[in-house]
Order: C-alpha cells, then sequence, then structure tokens
C-alpha cells in the first residue's frame, strides 16, 4: 500500500511504439515512464523531489486540481461527470520541462462504472485538444481528427482508440485511418510500479531526462520523415477564439 506524498497513484514503466504505414513507412520506440494518479489528489512530492516530479496546472487544459476544466467539458458533450471519480495519465514535469503528446482521463461513476474517456492532446506548437470518447467495455471508441499534430499528417481522417483503464498492465493503442486505410499506429505498453520516493529515484535513474527525450525523438524522427521524402502541411493558424477556448476549458 502507498501512503505519504504518492498515494493513491502509480509509475508505469512503459514502451511506446509509433508504426507508419503509408506513403512510407517509418518506425520508432523508445522507453519512458508515465504517472498514473487521482486527478483530485496528485501526488505532493517533498520539496527536494520536486525536480523530478511535479504536476503543476499550466501543463495540461484540466491539470490536477482543476476539475471545472474537465467537468465542463464533458458536459458539453451530454457526459456528466461532476459525481465522478477521475484518472489521469501522464508525464510529470522533471528538470522544468514536460511534454505530453497524449493525456489520457478515466471518467468513472460509483455506481455505473466508465462513464467516459477524455483523450488530450498537445502537439509542439504549445496547442491542446481534447476528444471525448464513450468507449465500449474493451475502452474503444473511434473519433474523427480534427487537430493539427504532425506536420506530415493532415487534418483528416479517424482515430481509432484503444484506452482501457490501467491496471498491473498498460495497453494503449491509437491508430489514424485515413480513407479507410490504416496509415499509423501507436502503442504503449506497461507495468505497473508503487510509487513513491525510491521507485521515482529509481525510474529517473533508469530513465534519466524522460521527458526531453519524448521532445527529441519527435524533433529527430521528423528529420527522418523529412528525408524519407515526406512533405510538410502547413498548419493553419487558428483564431483567437479558438486558441482562447483550448486553454481556458
Amino acid at each position: 500500500m502507498v501512503t505519504g506524498w504518492a498515494r493513491g497513484a502509480s509509475l508505469y514503466e512503459a514502451t511506446v511504439r509509433h508504426t507508419r504505414l503509408r506513403p512510407v513507412a517509418h518506425r520508432l520506440r523508445h522507453r519512458t515512464f508515465y504517472w498514473v494518479l487521482d486527478l483530485d489528489d496528485p501526488p505532493r512530492p517533498p520539496w527536494w523531489l520536486r525536480p523530478f516530479a511535479g504536476f503543476p496546472a499550466r501543463d495540461h487544459i484540466g491539470a490536477p486540481g482543476q476539475r471545472e476544466s474537465l467537468d465542463e467539458f464533458t458536459a458539453a458533450g451530454g457526459v456528466d461527470t461532476t459525481d465522478c471519480s477521475v484518472t489521469m495519465l501522464a508525464h510529470a514535469r522533471a528538470f522544468g520541462h514536460v511534454f505530453n503528446p497524449l493525456t489520457v482521463y478515466w471518467c468513472r461513476h460509483p455506481e455505473d462504472g466508465l462513464r467516459c474517456i477524455v483523450a488530450e492532446v498537445h502537439n509542439t506548437y504549445g496547442e491542446r485538444h481534447r476528444y471525448l470518447l464513450r468507449p465500449d467495455e474493451r475502452g474503444r471508441d473511434e473519433v474523427a481528427k480534427t487537430f493539427y499534430v504532425s506536420p506530415f499528417l493532415p487534418v483528416a481522417g479517424e482515430y481509432r482508440m484503444a484506452l482501457p483503464e490501467p491496471g498491473e498492465r498498460l495497453r494503449l493503442s491509437v491508430a489514424l485511418d485515413i480513407d479507410d486505410e490504416p496509415i499509423l499506429v501507436a502503442t504503449v505498453a506497461g507495468h505497473r510500479r508503487s510509487a513513491g520516493t525510491g521507485a521515482l529515484l529509481a525510474a529517473t535513474a533508469r530513465h534519466p531526462f524522460s521527458t526531453f527525450a519524448v521532445t527529441a525523438n519527435i524533433r529527430r524522427h521528423g528529420i527522418r520523415l523529412w528525408l524519407k521524402g515526406l512533405p510538410v502541411l502547413r498548419r493553419a493558424p487558428r483564431t483567437e477564439r479558438e486558441a482562447h477556448r483550448e486553454h481556458t476549458r
């Protein structure tokens, strides 16, 4: 049983894989670790551990301690989550840096079970977008892609997401289909570890500067895709209203 500053939280050391199927084949793989925590009661490390794990509100649209934002978003989609517990999966801020390509929120009602999943996508331009999922018993749903992420992919197609709640094992999958053909598959697979001082220091030692590595890998593989001849698709500028909505709701 985890007590103290990390009670209710878990660490998952995981392998992330991206497989691009067309128009050119490309694969990437890296190791990292994630936090799974209670959105209403995030870990509060002692001061000397804060360089290794922090959860500031600015890192997410619906950040730890800001339930109103998440509840308003789900309500706009017709789902009431005010009485739900919310479990969040994300990277913590470490050594002053964090980048979460995907943050997941599982909204579970004490009587009804899992009511919805919110998938929060971040891009490298500092923009964020949420997708509301109404999953089946295996955590699966489909949603239209409406947010610019990669300069090598259009804002088009459908995401097929399989985001079952984490237990002893973590298994997430996001596939993008365009014109009814799969173009990209991303997976996260890992095992649960107890959260706490020793586990955090051990995970940091095994994956030093892991949050920097996420950003570096995105840049490195972007260069490789460009060298393979993939055209860069320009990002349409967002209106001030769209930017304000994404950063406040």
